[in-house]
């Protein structure tokens, strides 16, 4: 399965720290069966950042344009920056005024709500993502790390 692979792949990436809340624990239910992703060496879950990378399972209240809530459907979001957003998002046909499908499945979309940040998104990735997906997440999880250990250094 494409999850298991993505969750092994990042779970072998040093310093990180996978936070998946489940039923019943002290997180929002609604973030249950999720998984958000932080480089995190003291295995804290920071509080002044949010996660490079996360996994969900369900449309949000405010998030629902990936039809999550269909059988089998869940998203994977990474911060990736604006120039490999760029370079990762083609829009439809090449159009850049297209109109986004965020629902479409194992194609580069930007983050339905945080596109503009640099994160970008893929629904059931397989064959025309995975791999690429993967490098992105090793990139991001690098860029964490840094973000990390200059602000441990500067401070």
């Amino acid at each position: 399965m494409t999850m298991e692979r993505i969750l092994s792949e990042v779970r072998g990436l040093d310093g990180v720290l996978e936070l998946a809340p489940q039923a019943g624990s002290v997180f929002p239910e609604v973030s249950w069966g999720d998984h958000f992703f932080y480089f995190a060496p003291d295995g804290q879950v920071p509080t002044n950042r949010q996660p490079y990378a996360t996994i969900v399972t369900k449309d949000y209240p405010d998030d629902a344009a990936s039809r999550l809530d269909a059988p089998d459907r869940w998203r994977l979001n990474i911060h990736v920056g604006a120039k490999t957003a760029a370079e990762l998002v083609v829009p439809a046909g090449g159009d850049p005024g297209a109109e986004v499908d965020y629902g479409a499945e194992d194609v580069f979309l930007p983050h339905p709500l945080y596109g503009a940040l640099g994160w970008v998104c893929v629904v059931n990735p397989g064959a025309a993502t995975l791999d690429r997906a993967l490098e992105a997440l090793r990139d991001a999880h690098r860029d964490d790390r840094r973000r990390v250990e200059r602000r441990a250094t500067s401070g």
